[in-house]
């Protein structure tokens, strides 16, 4: 939706089932996927958990300790392994645009090996400024919301800033932390454009040719309008909301199972 702003959920499930039935939402997971999901997480967790630590021994409020930690490991995740995955997944999504043309759509590998070609690391990597931004504004506000929430949580069930939540408490504190967080989707929307392999006679004539954040922005809102900067946010909720559980409750228990080890 992101993608192509003018389509409705409705539309957009039919046109992803159309491509390639329950196998097209899947649409980039090999490779892709698979290589961003083994080392994100690791990057993300490890990154974060160190700021929060020292943070948090520094005496600054929890809430602000899981917004300066997931910022920090948003912006490492993004630059060490969410550019050229991120690039790669978009470029599967979106490659079917050239179809429009008439030229068949390369493979995957093909695909890869062409920009790399032509761009070298720059091109594989490219929106990796827009992933940094979206990473670091995601994780921040999901990380801050989420200790924010549980902090609300103790106080409500009248816990003690050590005492520790029971699992379902922080599952309601990380679902709140990953929808809150959606309010960023603008910048997830200029990611998907500057990243859109949308070329030639299937792009528009109005798009420019060299991308920024800021021009592709503009773009966005003289074709779309705001609504168009805020499309596919009712599914990203959903996707902040999974990731928040995993990253941030699960992610606690993980750690505190490895430091009574």
């Amino acid at each position: 939706m992101a993608a192509n702003r003018s389509q409705t959920m409705v539309q957009a499930l039919k046109s992803i089932w159309e491509r390639g039935g329950a196998v097209g939402f899947y649409q980039g997971l090999i490779p892709w996927a698979w290589i961003e999901a083994s080392t994100k997480g690791a990057v993300l967790v490890f990154t974060a958990s160190e700021v929060e630590t020292v943070t948090l021994n520094a005496g600054i409020n929890p809430g602000v300790a899981g917004l300066l930690g997931g910022m920090t490991g948003g912006v490492v995740q993004a630059y060490a392994t969410m550019g050229f995955t991120t690039c790669m997944k978009t470029a599967e999504i979106t490659r079917a645009k050239t179809a429009a043309t008439g030229v068949k759509p390369p493979s995957t590998w093909v695909l890869f090996a062409d920009i790399y070609r032509k761009e070298g690391l720059a091109g594989v990597n490219k929106g990796v400024n827009a992933v940094a931004v979206r990473q670091c504004t995601n994780w921040g506000s999901r990380m801050g919301f989420a200790r924010l929430a549980e902090d609300v949580i103790r106080k409500v069930r009248g816990k003690g800033e050590k005492d520790s939540l029971g699992a379902m408490d922080k599952i309601f504190a990380s679902s709140i932390g990953g929808a809150l967080a959606t309010w960023n989707q603008p910048i997830e929307v200029i990611r998907v454009e500057m990243q859109s392999m949308a070329k030639g006679a299937a792009a528009d004539a109005n798009r420019p040719a060299k991308l920024t954040i800021f021009n592709t922005l503009k773009y966005i809102y003289s074709q779309n309008g705001i609504k168009g900067l805020y499309r596919g946010v009712t599914p990203r909720i959903g996707l902040g909301v999974w990731q928040t559980i995993c990253m941030v409750s699960f992610a606690d228990y993980v750690k505190a199972w490895i430091a009574k080890s």
